[in-house]
């Protein structure tokens, strides 16, 4: 056996799967893929092979695995005293860069996960609203709480018009609780607060769905939504955990030039450590205890190791040419991909967003819809990426694909390398 099979071996007897957390299979092995460790834009696996890493850590690592000025800014943070549960000046500060460069953004709260902080927005919108009902739309994914867990990832035909639960243990009393529409079908939505505003607290929705295929609104449609939601007294929530800062500092919200009430913001922002942030209109914010009466608090949000380095992404990615350098190399690899599809005559579609990219197998042109992205070749995909560890690049095995600040021109050439010959071997 290799080394990667002795040690998932191991550890399926002490982790449950032989693992931390369930997404981490990676299902074109059969077994996580082990890593030793993670340099810029490289990570190295049991047996000391480099790998050109287009994976991130699910888009967390967004400059690089141990960028400088992030460990610098953690070593501070360590020398400080490691400090949890207690207030600092580096708290305020990053609260201000964020207000700074968000929309949607008066007052921000600090969390550990995404998972937390669209269970806390939802918290928020219900005591700001009287209203109990939640719209979420299919294919969007927003962490693992029991409110949100609604047909996030369905198979093919098995998701709308059933409502389907993502979880075992979700209580059967939640499913009155939220209502699943398809994205960008505008009349279903009109219809919807139409007919039940009265009932409904918020819409939550990705505005770039990167957790299925990167699927973009239709123009208008965020538009649209946003005049329905004022219109019907309804919140509207942009859950930015995956889409914050891939395509400018704003976010999905100043790309899209959509502003919501309230947004979710995370992956990126730590450059790798625990921090996320939920952030909106100040009149809302306001229902937060102890200015109002939804509670959120705990021993370790805005922890000041986190904190630190998230105010070194922030310093980092608002520098004048960051964003043209790191688009710029997007496009370089999202151009030679699209030349090796058409080359190699794989059925597949590059669908890429500032710096998160989806290849869906099986797929000729640009989804609109999750329905259409849950037919595409899964099992296709899960070769691609075996074939892809072959020849030294890393993707995982899911949906959205991840490059950042660190990939520089010779790992976009050394990516199509072996890109193209994965692609081969799957033809």
């Amino acid at each position: 056996m290799s080394k990667a099979d002795d040690l998932y071996e191991f550890a399926s007897g002490y982790l449950v799967g032989g693992l931390c957390g369930s997404g981490r299979l990676n299902h074109a092995l059969g077994q996580p893929f082990y890593v030793t460790q993670g340099e810029g834009s490289k990570v190295y696996d049991l047996e000391g092979r480099e790998y050109v890493d287009l994976h991130m850590s699910f888009g967390a690592s967004f400059l690089g695995h141990g960028h400088p000025k992030v460990r610098a800014a953690i070593a501070k943070a360590l020398d400080l005293g490691i400090i949890c549960s207690h207030e600092t000046p580096y708290h305020s500060q990053l609260a201000k860069k964020l207000v700074d460069i968000l929309p949607c953004a008066d007052l921000v709260r600090f969390t550990m996960s995404g998972t937390e902080t669209t269970y806390y927005l939802l918290r928020l919108a219900r005591e700001y609203t009287g209203k109990d009902k939640i719209v979420k739309f299919e294919g969007h994914f927003h962490g693992y709480h029991d409110y949100l867990q609604y047909n996030h990832s369905p198979a093919s035909g098995q998701g709308l018009p059933r409502i389907r639960r993502e979880s075992g243990g979700v209580p059967n009393g939640l499913d009155e609780l939220v209502i699943v529409l398809p994205f960008n079908d505008l009349k279903r939505l009109e219809e919807t607060l139409d007919r039940r505003s009265d009932e409904i607290a918020a819409v939550i929705l990705e505005p770039i769905n990167y957790n299925s295929g990167g699927i973009r609104p239709r123009p208008g449609y965020l538009e649209a939504m946003r005049d329905l939601t004022t219109a019907n007294d309804v919140v509207l929530i942009f859950d930015e955990i995956l889409s914050a800062f891939r395509t400018g500092p704003g976010c999905a919200q100043a790309y899209l030039g959509v502003t919501p009430d309230l947004c979710a913001v995370g992956k990126a922002l730590g450059g790798g450590m625990p921090i996320s942030v939920f952030a909106g209109k100040r009149e809302i914010m306001a229902d937060i205890a102890p200015l109002g009466q939804a509670q959120h608090s705990g021993t370790y949000p805005g922890h000041l190791t986190a904190v630190m380095a998230a105010n070194a992404v922030l310093d980092e990615i608002t520098q004048f040419d960051f964003y043209e350098k790191l688009l710029g190399r997007c496009d370089d690899l999202y151009e030679g991909i699209r030349e090796i599809i058409a080359r190699t005559g794989v059925r597949c579609w590059l669908q890429a967003i500032g710096a998160e990219f989806c290849l869906l197998f099986g797929l000729d042109e640009e989804p609109t819809d999750y329905a259409t992205v849950a037919q595409s070749d899964t099992r296709l995909l899960h070769q691609f990426c075996a074939a892809a560890l072959r020849h030294g690049i890393h993707f995982h095995s899911g949906l959205h694909l991840s490059m950042s600040s660190a990939h520089t021109k010779e790992d976009v050439d050394r990516a199509l390398e072996g890109i193209e010959a994965a692609m081969r071997e799957i033809v």
